[in-house]
C-alpha cells in the first residue's frame, strides 16, 4: 500500500534458483515417503533406542546436526521431519519437541562449514575465508550449541519410555527409494554449483517416467508459501543492504546479529550487516539467531509446515533454547577475550 511499485517489482524479488532448488527437495522428500523407506528406517530407530524417548531424540537431533553441515539445513528438513512423523505414528512422542529439536539440530550443525546455509555462503564469499578456517573457528560455538540441545532433550524427556504401536508390515518400493535417494545426492550436488533448475527438470522427469503420484501429491501450496517468503526477505535485504559503519565489539556484535534475526530473518540480517562486521561474530550471531523465532531461518519455516506443528507449540521449545544459547555464548565470548587481553 505504501510502494505502488512492489507489486511490478515483486517477481523479479522471487529468489528463482532456490526456489527451483525446494522444489526439486519437496517433490524428492515425498519419493522417499511413498517409497516406504521412512517406515523402514523409523522402525530401526525405534528399535535401537531401546525404548528412551531421550537415545531417540538425541540420536536423530545429532545425525541431523552432521548432515545439516554437507547437505544444508533447509534440505535436511525435507528429509529428516518426514521420518521424525513416521516415527510419531510408530512411538507415541511428543511430536513438537521432536519436529523443533529437529529444526535446531539442522541450524546448529549447518553453523559448521560455509555450504552448510545460505548466511554461511554469503559470509563465506563476503569475506573470503579459507574453509577450513571457517570450519575451526566455527567448531567450539557448534559444540557447545550441541551440547546444549542434548541436554534440553534430556530435561525433557528424562526418564520417559516410548509407547510403541504394533508395527504393521511396511512394502517398500526398492525402484522408488533407488531413484529418490540418487536424485537427491544429484539435486544437492547441482544446488551447490548453482545449477538447481537442471535438477528439478531431471527430478520432474525421472518421477513423469517412474512415478506420477510422486508428482501428484507433493505440497503445492509450500512453494506459494516459499516464493511470498523470497519476495519479502529480498525486499527486506534491498532495504536494509545500505552501507552502515559499526563499530561494535565481537559480544555486541552477537546480539545485534542474533537479535535482528529474530525480526528479519538470518539471511536479511546477513546481508545487511556482512559488509561492515568481522565475520565469525557476525556468523556466530546469525547462526544463533535461527534457532529463535521461526522467522530466524528457513528451516524452520519447513519444519513446522510439513510436521504440521503449531507456532506456538514450536516456540515454546525453541525460545527458551535460543536465549540459554544466547546467554552462555556471550558469556564464554568475554572469557576468551579476558583471556587474550
Amino acid at each position: 500500500m505504501l510502494d505502488p511499485t512492489l507489486p511490478i517489482r515483486s517477481p523479479k524479488l522471487i529468489d528463482y534458483k532456490s526456489l527451483a532448488a525446494i522444489i526439486s527437495l519437496l517433490i524428492i522428500s515425498r519419493g522417499l515417503e511413498l517409497s516406504g523407506i521412512f517406515g523402514r528406517v523409523a522402525r530401526g530407530i525405534v528399535r535401537l533406542s531401546g525404548g528412551s524417548e531421550f537415545k531417540l531424540l538425541s540420536t536423530i537431533a545429532i545425525v541431523v546436526s552432521i548432515s545439516s553441515a554437507v547437505i544444508m539445513n533447509d534440505t535436511a528438513m525435507f528429509v529428516f521431519i518426514p521420518l521424525v512423523l513416521t516415527i510419531s505414528k510408530i512411538a507415541k512422542i511428543d511430536l513438537p519437541k521432536a519436529a523443533t529439536s529437529i529444526a535446531l539440530a539442522a541450524n546448529i550443525g549447518s553453523a559448521l562449514t560455509p555450504i552448510g546455509n545460505p548466511q554461511n555462503i554469503i559470509i563465506w564469499k563476503t569475506h573470503e575465508i579459507p574453509i577450513l578456517e571457517f570450519v575451526r573457528s566455527m567448531l567450539p560455538y557448534v559444540l557447545l550449541w550441541i551440547v546444549l540441545l542434548i541436554v534440553f532433550i534430556w530435561m525433557g524427556s528424562r526418564g520417559k519410555r516410548l509407547e510403541i504401536s504394533p508395527m504393521p508390515k511396511i512394502r517398500t518400493n526398492r525402484s522408488l527409494i533407488f531413484a529418490s535417494t540418487i536424485l537427491l545426492i544429484i539435486n544437492v550436488a547441482l544446488i551447490e554449483k548453482s545449477y538447481p533448475f537442471i535438477g528439478l527438470a531431471i527430478t520432474v522427469f525421472t518421477f513423469v517416467v517412474i512415478s506420477r503420484d510422486v508428482l501428484l501429491s507433493f505440497d503445492v501450496a509450500l512453494i506459494a508459501v516459499f516464493t511470498l517468503v523470497f519476495v519479502d526477505f529480498r525486499e527486506l535485504s534491498h532495504l536494509l543492504s545500505s552501507n552502515i559503519e559499526l563499530k561494535i565489539s565481537a559480544v555486541e556484535t552477537i546480539i545485534l546479529s542474533a537479535g535482528l534475526s529474530q525480526i528479519i530473518s538470518n539471511v536479511p540480517a546477513t546481508v545487511m550487516l556482512s559488509q561492515n562486521i568481522p565475520w565469525l561474530p557476525l556468523a556466530v550471531g546469525v547462526n544463533l539467531g535461527g534457532t529463535g523465532v521461526v522467522v530466524g531461518s528457513l528451516a524452520n519455516f519447513i519444519a513446522v509446515r510439513i510436521s504440521g506443528i503449531s507456532l506456538k507449540d514450536f516456540h515454546k521449545y525453541s525460545l527458551p533454547y535460543f536465549l540459554i544459547a544466547l546467554i552462555i555464548t556471550i558469556i564464554t565470548n568475554y572469557k576468551f577475550y579476558y583471556l587474550k587481553t
